[in-house]
């Protein structure tokens, strides 16, 4: 009996002594770094290991929208409760963007990380017009919403007709009573499952994590950091800004404290800046939001609505980019011209989807708009890997706190489960 016992305690310390799945993730990110840099070639070559975990994601995604959505809404049977839920989340997400854009415009007013930079503006600009064939007008995004087949959405990933969708089948099957009760059963098994599907794929994020980081060095190198490390500074420093002081402000009041809804949220965090795509650190920002307090309906209607209109770190950038690229063509811009670009990014940046090179889509249509050069976009595709990884990983930041935010204004945040939840988290840690 003693020998098992000391054999169960000693694989137990063995078990502790592992690292948690965020120090392992940091491992991934500085090995990458290291191995980018000193074996670049190799680098290169793993990246298929970092596909292969963003598809393990992209499997994941839609289900998880799908079932948890359908069940939180269904589930509440107050239809008139999640239209308050909608409006309270547009309404944040509005307010949010609105500051990042103007943010990101003062601080390109301010430190002109444009004005006098030394880098050609006459290049091979075919992918930016590429891309800027991808720009969509009001009335293209407004008709988007709407999936003319769900399976084709569900198909190519399109989180934002799936959440149309599931909103719409949600309200059917809480308006048909007891009749829907065998499908929110169904679809809530489906969603546990899935965050045990979850579980499992997360374990791969260390690799994925280090794959990604050694193929973007690797391919672009260092260099890639100095070239345009004034722009990469002045929006990291905006980004710093939005996390502390606006994302803080707002924990404060709704009474999160800043730090325990920090601490909460590093693992998504850290998924979304290492791989820099929203939709990777969805199906953890889900769990992680209803462990912390959030209902799960609220949960599942805003954080997927939040990926396409409430991109708070893609919107800084889009506004600082835009100035920045008039800054390096030498076109001056009156405020006033500015104040109508802004308006511009306010409308089209809401179509943006949480997918890496987005918010290039939105920076050239922006660009052609306003008779900027499209080269400005080809020089900033060369950092955009770099500049993505932070404003996406903001925007992560910025749509778990939208959860608690619309959770506090409709009085179901539940604090109790807060604090139970920073406890624990605080007990693993130790």
């Amino acid at each position: 009996m003693s020998g098992n016992a000391d054999a169960r305690h000693s694989g137990s310390i063995r078990r502790s002594r592992v690292p948690g799945l965020t120090t392992q993730i940091l491992i991934g990110l500085v090995l990458g770094i290291v191995v980018g840099s000193v074996w670049p070639s190799f680098g290169v070559a793993v990246k298929p290991l970092a596909d292969a975990f963003l598809r393990l994601i992209k499997m994941i995604v839609v289900p998880l929208v799908f079932s948890t959505l359908v069940v939180g809404i269904a589930g509440s049977g107050d239809l008139r409760a999640m239209g308050r839920i909608g409006l309270k989340a547009i309404i944040y997400f509005e307010a949010a963007t609105t500051i990042a854009l103007f943010l990101g415009l003062g601080l390109a007013n301010a430190f002109k990380p444009g004005a006098g930079l030394a880098v050609s503006i006459g290049g091979d600009t075919s992918t930016v017009a590429a891309l800027s064939q991808n720009q969509q007008h009001a009335w293209d995004i407004f008709l988007h919403l709407f999936p003319t087949s769900v399976v084709d959405a569900m198909a190519r990933g399109d989180i934002l007709q799936v959440v149309v969708f599931s909103t719409f089948f949600g309200f059917a099957v809480a308006a048909i009573g007891t009749m829907g009760r065998p499908t929110i059963d169904l679809l809530d098994s489906t969603a546990q499952a899935m965050f045990t599907v979850t579980d499992y794929v997360m374990r791969f994020a260390p690799i994925g994590v280090f794959a990604a980081i050694a193929a973007t060095v690797g391919g672009r190198g260092l260099v890639v950091l100095l070239t345009l490390g004034k722009l990469i500074a002045v929006m990291y420093v905006g980004l710093a800004i939005f996390a502390v002081v606006v994302i803080g402000g707002v924990s404060y009041l709704i009474r999160v404290p800043f730090f325990t809804f920090a601490a909460a949220i590093r693992e998504p965090f850290l998924i979304a800046f290492t791989t820099a795509s929203s939709e990777a650190a969805l199906p953890k920002a889900f769990e992680v939001m209803e462990q912390f307090g959030v209902p799960k309906n609220i949960v599942g209607f805003v954080l997927p609505t939040g990926c396409s209109f409430n991109l708070d770190g893609s919107t800084l950038y889009l506004s600082l980019a835009s100035v920045f690229v008039a800054q390096l063509a030498g076109v001056p811009m009156t405020f006033g011209q500015q104040m109508v670009m802004m308006l511009t990014l306010m409308l089209t940046s809401k179509g943006m989807a949480g997918v890496p090179r987005a918010a290039l889509v939105v920076l050239t249509a922006t660009l052609a708009q306003f008779g900027l050069p499209l080269e400005g976009a080809a020089i900033l595709l060369g950092i955009d890997q770099i500049m993505d990884m932070g404003r996406t990983g903001v925007n992560v930041m910025g749509n778990c706190i939208a959860t608690a935010v619309v959770a506090r204004w409709e009085g179901v945040f539940d604090d109790a489960q807060m604090k139970a939840f920073a406890t624990g988290r605080a007990y693993k840690a130790a």
